[in-house]
């Protein structure tokens, strides 16, 4: 997995990206995409698995900056199990020494991988392949009309979004404000050290 995907990726304080191993035969492959003591192992992080979802993109698919603004949000443990994206992990908690910046993996059935998300961090990616099925597991059920968005395309955040492929957003996702204007408005997490 590459660890950067633009020069201006930086590691944020919780997320947790790892490589993951491939076993192939004839029959095809198997990839164990999560066990929960490496998690902990690595990160400290006792990850409760609440819920389980998957998303099917078509190539050129941006889904996010989705985020929850307070503690009844979600982590997440993501990974792409068909075709590839660029997943992108964007720190919005107010106070926090990495606030407004990214960090980027791809993410493929290739070479696959994972990341973990905490509380407080964006989470958007976009599908570089005709169809991309992204896995998710999440610490907490999905509440609906707690999951708040900031624009993909926001030019102060300068996501890595390829400029060879059809951009195609939900509406929710374009009319949703960029970084600057959800904290003005009191839109984002806080940073608890």
């Amino acid at each position: 997995m590459t660890a950067e995907v633009d020069r201006r990726s930086v590691p944020l304080t919780g997320v947790w990206a790892t490589d993951l191993t491939t076993h192939s035969d004839p029959r095809g492959d198997f990839v164990e995409w999560y066990r929960a003591s490496r998690l902990t192992g690595d990160t400290g992080v006792a990850f409760a698995v609440a819920q389980a979802n998957a998303s099917i993109s078509a190539r050129g698919v941006i889904r996010g900056v989705h985020y929850f603004a307070d503690d009844d949000g979600q982590a997440k443990y993501v990974t792409c199990a068909h075709g590839e994206v660029v997943d992108v992990a964007v720190d919005l908690r107010l106070g926090s020494p990495t606030f407004g910046r990214w960090t980027a993996n791809r993410l493929s059935q290739r070479e696959p991988g994972a990341v973990y998300l905490p509380r407080g961090i964006g989470h958007a990616f976009v599908a570089l392949t005709e169809r991309a099925v992204m896995q998710y597991l999440c610490d907490r059920e999905y509440v609906p009309g707690l999951e708040l968005t900031i624009h993909p395309l926001d030019p102060e955040l300068g996501l890595p979004w390829p400029t060879d492929l059809p951009r195609i957003i939900s509406d929710r996702d374009s009319a949703a404000p960029t970084l600057r204007e959800a904290a003005e408005a009191g839109l984002l997490p806080r940073y608890a050290g």
